[in-house]
């Protein structure tokens, strides 16, 4: 019985690849190439130490990515501040929660689906509560419009063009490529720098979240995948599905 990915490569363009996700696609007969078309960087701003000064005035702060999570305690390290206590923790994905207890911080509240639009839904301020979220400098109004927060933005989404010739090219030679799309940012670079010379056309698409997916209707493009849960291994985990369905 073939592999489920046999004769197919994965194409990721997020900032990063963790090892599991690479191996999992490697051990269903996949070949995974990384070509990111954005990039993160902490934001450093002469503002930061009032507002780790201010942390002790919160009673929560809410992290929507590993980025924020990574930035924020950049900062703590840096000015040799430790999170008080008493603060509780709201974080939006696995990956989130993970990288936040990595760094000795339990968290009290994740929506049932990785969203910002479910977050709104689900998590409530009691009287006289503050929360400070911790943003990137593209991060939607979503959470700021629907809750009552502080905005702290602590790390930059950048375009990322270095790999844009070596993305043409793979495209272009490797045999069925399916490209992953992690962020409404690296969809738009895509159809500004990939698409003139390419088209959309023989490509096929996944997309992790329904932000990511609306971002691809706005070409006309539907992705062949998105999962309910917002997560890279569940996009591999549902390419490998329907492979085997479509067998």
């Amino acid at each position: 019985m073939p592999s489920k990915l046999a004769g197919k490569t994965i194409i990721l363009t997020g900032s990063s690849v963790v090892q599991p996700i690479a191996q999992l696609i490697e051990e269903n007969g996949g070949k995974v190439l990384h070509f990111p078309l954005i990039e993160t960087v902490e934001l450093i701003t002469p503002e930061d130490p009032q507002w780790l000064a201010q942390l002790q005035t919160y009673d929560w702060l809410i992290f929507t990515s590993q980025n924020a999570v990574t930035s924020f305690f950049s900062k703590c390290v840096r000015y040799q501040v430790v999170v008080p206590n008493h603060l509780k923790i709201a974080a939006v994905g696995e990956k989130t929660a993970a990288r936040l207890q990595a760094n000795g911080l339990q968290v009290d509240f994740m929506p049932t689906i990785f969203s910002a639009d479910v977050f709104v839904q689900q998590f409530a301020l009691a009287e006289g509560e503050r929360a400070l979220f911790l943003r990137g400098s593209l991060a939607k109004d979503t959470i700021r419009a629907s809750i009552a927060v502080d905005e702290w933005t602590v790390y930059e989404t950048k375009s990322c063009l270095k790999h844009l010739n070596d993305l043409e090219k793979a495209l272009v030679q490797c045999e069925q490529p399916i490209v992953i799309f992690a962020s409404p940012s690296a969809v738009d670079i895509y159809a500004k720098r990939i698409v003139p010379d390419l088209n959309w056309g023989y490509v096929k698409f996944a997309s992790i979240g329904h932000v990511t997916t609306a971002a691809l209707a706005k070409y006309g493009v539907t992705p062949i995948v998105q999962p309910k849960t917002y997560t890279m291994q569940a996009v591999i985990e549902q390419l490998i599905l329907e492979e085997t369905t479509n067998d």
